[in-house]
């Protein structure tokens, strides 16, 4: 493990890693403070119905901008020496993106109904889905703002712009859900991405003064071809993720009521914490491992120094954690949530599970195995589904996560199968 931290010390990264560390740890900070006042204010209840709009907005994010993020990221760091094909490929995500989101503001505001009802069980909450038609630009522009500066290489002012975000994110939520109760914390989700659309586009205003690359004649289709091939692998996640845990939540409150569906919705919420450690380092450390390995022995000693330094140590916090879940459901959300205790240990076995997954699944991106990867997200979505249905409708919230640690057995399973040479070096 100490050779793992001096080798993330020597990597040009270490900076960006350095400065990331701070990010996450805001990121964190901020979610624990709005679990503490969502679970404070808003009970069970409202935290299933948040969730259900945060499972929304997952998608929204990634269909707004056609899945184009990774290659928004790639096609500008290449062209980036290279002003005419640069002005090709922003005008082309640009143009391409304000379409799409004007179809997506038209499909959002005048069926407003119909989403309130599917998905927060009302039509009472019909405003929340025009609110997020009419910011739709805002929260859209930031997500293509924060690729392009990526790909400029501008990591720390992109670092800079979540770490600020967050903070005034977190107090206008925090300051909402206060005064408003619910519709407080809807507004809260929508509002403070677009509050990060002023800080990007002020810094992507001051590299392209006046946007010169805004024009038609920039359009190219080849581009748009190109950009295509990188949005398969999100838009499938995308699709199904929200989808299927949305009609888990769903259930959950149709058959057993919404305290069940908030306690699920709790567990998944602090789950999420401590697993941005691990999807973080994985990114900006061992995505870039994986990427320049070109042979089995290559990935296999990054998948070493992976399940040797960073899996143990997981597995140390995982245990500790359990040792002290009531202590953290007092402190994190509140006496309300004390019959969830009984998820902690399906839950932790299965995000240990996940965890040891997870550089395999980078490993898929990483050499754009497309096909398997699709079929793998498909299965291991299918099995989270049936055995959620299946546990939950026997055990309530406590088998919508033993159905998780099912899923993340059966797909660490698969996975290791399919890399069995490179974890084990057999022919």
């Amino acid at each position: 493990m100490l050779n793992l931290i001096k080798n993330i010390f020597k990597t040009n990264l270490f900076k960006v890693t350095s400065l990331n560390s701070v990010s996450v740890l805001v990121r964190i900070a901020g979610g624990l403070l709005a679990s503490v006042m969502t679970a404070r204010f808003l009970g069970p209840s409202g935290m299933a119905l948040t969730g259900n709009l945060r499972n929304f907005l997952t998608s929204v994010d990634t269909f707004s901008i056609l899945g184009f993020q990774n290659g928004i990221i790639k096609y500008t760091a290449e062209n980036a020496a290279e002003e005419q094909r640069l002005f090709r490929t922003l005008g082309t995500v640009f143009i391409s993106i304000l379409i799409t989101i004007l179809l997506f503001s038209v499909a959002l505001f005048f069926p407003a109904l119909l989403w309130s009802k599917w998905i927060l069980k009302t039509e009472e909450y019909a405003w929340v889905f025009r609110v997020l038609a009419l910011s739709l630009p805002w929260y859209t522009g930031n997500l293509i703002f924060i690729a392009v500066l990526n790909g400029l290489g501008k990591y720390r002012q992109v670092v800079s712009i979540n770490i600020w975000g967050n903070i005034v994110g977190v107090l206008l939520s925090a300051l909402l859900i206060w005064k408003f109760g619910v519709p407080g914390a809807f507004l809260g989700l929508i509002l403070y991405p677009s509050i990060m659309f002023f800080l990007s586009f002020y810094l992507l205003y001051r590299i392209f003064p006046r946007l010169p690359f805004l024009r038609w004649k920039h359009f190219d289709r080849k581009v748009l071809k190109g950009l295509f091939s990188y949005s398969g692998m999100a838009l499938i996640s995308a699709l199904l993720g929200p989808v299927i845990y949305l009609s888990i939540r769903n259930n959950l409150i149709e058959v057993f009521g919404d305290h069940e569906a908030g306690y699920w919705e709790a567990m998944n919420r602090i789950s999420s914490f401590y697993l941005l450690f691990v999807s973080t380092l994985l990114t900006l450390y061992f995505l870039p491992g994986l990427s320049q390995a070109k042979t089995p022995t290559e990935t296999r000693s990054v998948f070493r120094s992976y399940y040797r330094g960073i899996v143990p140590v997981f597995a140390f916090g995982l245990i500790v954690i359990y040792f002290l879940k009531n202590f953290i459901i007092r402190t994190v959300l509140s006496d309300e949530f004390l019959p969830m205790q009984n998820l902690f240990i399906w839950q932790l076995s299965g995000d240990f599970l996940k965890v040891c997954s997870l550089i395999l699944g980078y490993e898929l991106l990483a050499k754009k195995h497309i096909k398997i990867f699709i079929i793998t997200e498909i299965m291991s979505f299918a099995i989270l589904y049936v055995s959620a249905s299946y546990f939950a409708s026997l055990y309530a919230s406590e088998g919508a996560v033993m159905a998780h640690l099912l899923t993340y057995s059966v797909y660490l399973a698969v996975l290791a199968g399919y890399f069995r040479k490179q974890l084990f070096l057999i022919s």
